[in-house]
């Protein structure tokens, strides 16, 4: 579709004809009451933000293919149970789920607490959540959703996560920026994962994923038996375990990192990339099994081994007081001829 201005606003009643975004309150479900913002891009990609799951991305399609995994109905804030894996209970999947911002990967204590699976970040409502779609010149329409996310305890940490979600009219990129700042007066564990969740028709036994040429470092045994086929996906198996590698890509003109998964059947190419500065990790999960059958590609600045992993390896990050860092990850939508 040609989004020049003149030319289409000639040709609407208003700009919801052609690109829009909606917001709405679910009202049944385990997600009574969660608020939900929908984008539709006008050229066939549509996205669903969740502002109270830390401005997560649920369901998400292109040109009428899904794109995420979704194994259950996510759940609100108030289902969350933070112990040992019970995330696991309240969560839906979906295109995007933040983990961190003190964990990431199982539990465990550390500083005096206990961390459940993927910290709390998913589970936090966002506030000041506000959305735009209007013209920034004749020939471009943003459509963009931005709102924080704090996370804090009186004695503890005080993190507050700034995301805006952000698509252009005509342009199948979602683009994820975010700003992380301690708030608070002491030193504090950092961590971010930007969980994606990939599934069928996507996903199928002639999916494949393509990147530049790069070292990748297989987490444990299982993984280690099947790093010749790193890049395959297959039928759905009984039994399967998870596969989990670690990608250490190398870097474009701009500093991204990129990580491709293809579909010859459906002929959609997905790009996730990410600023490789402060997100030196692409983690790729494969779990092939019967109904938990789902690729993610997950953009990090740790990896998914918790706090006490990732210290023991030298990789935890910390963030100084008043300090803020800014990350960048896209994903791009291309249909293949």
């Amino acid at each position: 579709m040609n989004f020049d201005r003149k030319n289409i606003l000639s040709k609407v009643g208003s700009m919801r004809q052609a690109a829009s975004i909606r917001r709405a309150v679910l009202d049944d479900g385990k997600g009574r009451g969660m608020r939900i913002i929908d984008v539709d891009n006008g050229s066939g990609l549509r996205f669903t933000v969740y502002p109270d799951r830390g401005m997560d991305i649920g369901e998400a399609s292109f040109c009428g293919t899904p794109l995420a995994w979704l194994p259950a109905e996510p759940g609100n804030p108030e289902s969350y149970d933070p112990a040992g894996i019970n995330w696991l209970r309240s969560w839906g999947g979906g295109l995007l789920t933040g983990c961190g911002l003190l964990n990431v990967g199982g539990p465990c204590e550390a500083g005096g607490e206990a961390h459940g699976l993927h910290g709390r970040l998913s589970h936090i409502p966002a506030s000041q959540v506000n959305s735009s779609a209007e013209w920034s010149d004749d020939h471009t329409y943003n459509l963009s959703v931005s709102g924080k996310v704090s996370q804090s305890r009186v004695f503890g940490e005080h993190l507050q996560l700034t995301r805006t979600i952000s698509c252009i009219a005509g342009i199948n990129t979602i683009t994820i920026e975010d700003s992380v700042e301690n708030c608070g007066f002491s030193p504090q564990p950092f961590m971010l994962l930007y969980h994606m969740n990939f599934g069928w028709p996507l996903v199928n036994e002639n999916s494949f994923i393509s990147a530049p040429d790069h070292h990748v470092l297989p987490q444990g045994e299982t993984a280690a038996k099947g790093l010749a086929q790193w890049d395959k996906m297959s039928p759905p198996l009984p039994g399967f375990a998870e596969e989990v590698f670690y990608h250490d890509i190398p870097v474009d003109a701009d500093g991204m990192s990129a990580i491709s998964l293809i579909n010859p059947d459906t002929k959609i190419r997905l790009t996730v990339a990410c600023r490789k500065a402060e997100l030196p990790f692409i983690v790729q999960w494969k779990q092939m099994g019967q109904r938990e059958y789902v690729l993610g590609l997950e953009p990090g600045n740790c990896i998914p081994e918790n706090q006490n992993g990732n210290r023991d390896k030298g990789l935890l990050k910390m963030i100084a007081p008043g300090e803020k860092i800014d990350h960048k990850v896209t994903v791009t939508l291309e249909k293949l001829d």
